[in-house]
């Protein structure tokens, strides 16, 4: 049966997927879009490595390959925890993302195979202990803490529904075979619109009492989320062995920006203090059209805080040395944009 934290985690990851619908990603969900590395297994898709298939929720292809690299797929992981996520969820990531990137072979004689580059980010209500934040950074994979005050309303609304369904899976039921994962998430993806029809995985059969208390429950998810219509979580590239989650209240604003001005300066702000800090960005010439929040690594927040006195110029170094550039790619009908976000520091920040 199905606790309470994964159902949680389960509805985050379809709701990151509909959050990044325009990040330049495309969900892979069906063995019929890559035969050659995607495998249909037991109502789950997998992905191939070099020593074992790899089970996989949320995988997207980035739509641009970068100069000198192969074309770039991510695996999306979420965990809904009431604690920090562990050093072990971590060493997992990295597993399975070496094992896959190590899945080649040449045989003389046989067509040419394409290759892709695997990468992981784990996103974590929680945060992430020290720990596995240290490994993470070694072993690039990427850490995006969704504890800020810009995601409340979304893990507010996931809480809620995760324990309606918990309730009626204990109401409604039995033990075997347990909660029809497939089928929720085939349900969300519907409503949604964050997978082709024609790709959506095969469902388990939920029927009864319980498909009606469920749907319910997640057509409450799906209202909240559309609620927000206006919102999105953009992916920031910095210089930095991090990503950002840049979450827009109103994309509409910075596209009507960014569209006239693809490459402009901003002003970054850090509020508060310590590990709860958190940051926003805006444009220099005009503040009020568009602002971005974004958290960092805990790490890092730890190191700008742990002497007194040298917060100030610390938060100075980092923007300088990881935040100068920011890159966002994202989708719209004419293809791929990509925008360039560039740090410049005001008068009144220097010493």
């Amino acid at each position: 049966m199905a606790t309470d934290a994964v159902l949680r985690g389960y509805l985050l990851e379809e709701s990151l997927a509909w959050l990044l619908r325009f990040s330049g990603y495309r969900l892979l969900v069906h063995e019929g879009q890559d035969p050659e590395e995607l495998v249909d297994q037991e109502g789950a898709l997998r992905v191939r490595g070099r020593g074992a298939l790899h089970q996989v929720d949320v995988l997207g292809e980035f739509a641009f390959t970068p100069a000198f690299s192969m074309p770039v797929r991510m695996f999306l992981e979420a965990k809904f925890y009431q604690k920090p996520c562990g050093l072990e969820v971590v060493r997992n990531a990295h597993g399975v993302v070496h094992d896959v990137n190590e899945n080649f072979m040449t045989h003389a004689g046989t067509r040419p195979r394409q290759r892709y580059q695997y990468s992981y980010a784990l996103f974590s209500a929680g945060g992430f202990t020290a720990d596995a934040q240290r490994y993470a950074l070694a072993h690039q994979i990427s850490l995006v803490d969704l504890s800020g005050a810009s995601f409340t309303w979304l893990l507010g609304a996931i809480g809620s529904t995760a324990w309606s369904l918990f309730q009626a899976q204990e109401k409604y039921l039995p033990k075997p075979p347990g909660f029809p994962v497939t089928w929720m998430r085939r349900q969300l993806r519907t409503a949604l619109e964050t997978s082709p029809v024609y790709f959506l995985p095969s469902a388990e059969i939920a029927e009864g009492k319980f498909k009606d208390a469920a749907r319910a429950a997640l057509d409450q998810l799906v209202a909240a989320l559309r609620q927000r219509s206006e919102t999105e979580l953009l992916l920031g590239f910095p210089s930095a062995p991090f990503i950002l989650p840049l979450a827009a209240d109103d994309h509409r604003r910075f596209l009507q920006y960014a569209e006239a001005r693809p490459d402009h300066a901003v002003r970054i702000k850090r509020r508060g203090s310590g590990t709860v800090a958190e940051w926003t960005l805006a444009p220099v010439e005009a503040p009020g059209s568009y602002e971005l929040a974004f958290k960092l690594p805990k790490h890092i927040e730890q190191w700008i805080s742990d002497i007194d006195g040298k917060e100030r110029r610390r938060t100075m170094e980092i923007k300088e040395q990881f935040l100068s550039a920011i890159t966002i790619y994202r989708m719209n009908g004419e293809g791929l944009r990509t925008y360039q976000l560039r740090y410049q520091a005001s008068s009144l920040s220097r010493f």
